[in-house]
């Protein structure tokens, strides 16, 4: 069951990122990237800003309610 609605894959595929670069870019593990694409982990509102400043956008273009 998803959380809530997420493209972080969707971004991360786009800009040709792998989950480990992204991870390591926003200093979590790679199971974390993968619990958040998967929507079993909402991440913290600091990590959404990092994903959010990483692919250049709003949190709101990642992450929606």
């Amino acid at each position: 069951m998803k959380l809530q609605k997420n493209d972080l894959k969707e971004f991360r595929k786009k800009h040709g990122i792998s989950q480990e670069k992204l991870a390591e870019k926003t200093n979590v593990t790679r199971q974390t990237i993968i619990s958040i694409e998967n929507g079993k982990y909402v991440p913290s509102l600091p990590l959404a800003l990092k994903f959010a400043k990483e692919f250049n956008c709003k949190v709101e273009d990642l992450f929606g309610i």
